[in-house]
């Protein structure tokens, strides 16, 4: 993927965040709850600064400080209010996936690294591809909620903007972390929607006893 100039100004410095399975693509929210005090500090510094956080998956390594993937994706604050108990309750949008370039020494609480922006350009620029791609996907789709018994409302799923429904679902979706991180590296849209319909196709070749859900 070729690098370009980046239309807006994104952070070198970058506070992590290493959730395992919460996957946050760009354009698309991701609601937290945060509570824990390095995490809660670092909420504290970002909102006195570009509010932006890196939500990043671990990679093994030792538990307590586990190693951290080496991509991640740049969300910005854009919902804050008080918990009850002390914590935060946040919605990140996301802005544009990075690269970590290198973590930064231990000045804070909290991990930092060094973030490229620079492979991942497109993610700044709005999506342009059409409904009809959609066809294998939704096939895909279909046969996995029925396959799970999943309930959701057909309806909003064929009304949605391709785009956002393959965020949406990569999302939501009860992938593995290494899936979700497959979703999350995947070089473009269209990648990330080859991706997740072949993960729903695989899913279609195993066997799942598990209770009924419902898709949000």
């Amino acid at each position: 993927m070729a690098s370009r100039p980046l239309p807006i100004e994104l952070p070198q410095t970058l506070p992590v965040f290493p959730l395992d399975g919460a996957l946050l693509l760009p354009g698309a929210e991701l609601p937290l709850r945060i509570f824990e005090p390095r995490y809660l500090n670092m909420l504290d510094d970002v909102m006195s600064g570009a509010r932006m956080i890196g939500m990043v998956q671990t990679a093994g390594g030792d538990k307590a400080r586990p190693n951290l993937a080496r991509i991640g994706c740049a969300g910005r604050v854009t919902r804050f209010r008080d918990g009850a108990e002390g914590d935060y309750l946040i919605t990140l949008t996301g802005v544009c996936r990075f690269r970590i370039a290198e973590e930064l020494g231990r000045q804070t609480p909290y991990r930092q690294v060094r973030a490229d922006f620079a492979p991942f350009t497109e993610d700044l620029e709005p999506g342009r591809r059409t409904g009809g791609e959609r066809a294998r996907l939704s096939r895909a789709l279909r046969s996995y909620l029925n396959r799970r018994d999943l309930d959701v409302d057909e309806a909003a799923l064929n009304a949605a903007p391709l785009d956002e429904l393959v965020a949406g679902l990569s999302m939501s979706l009860p992938f593995s972390p290494a899936e979700k991180q497959a979703l999350l590296e995947a070089p473009d849209r269209a990648d990330r929607q080859d991706v997740l319909t072949a993960l729903l196709e695989i899913d279609a070749l195993t066997d799942d006893d598990g209770p009924p859900e419902t898709l949000q």
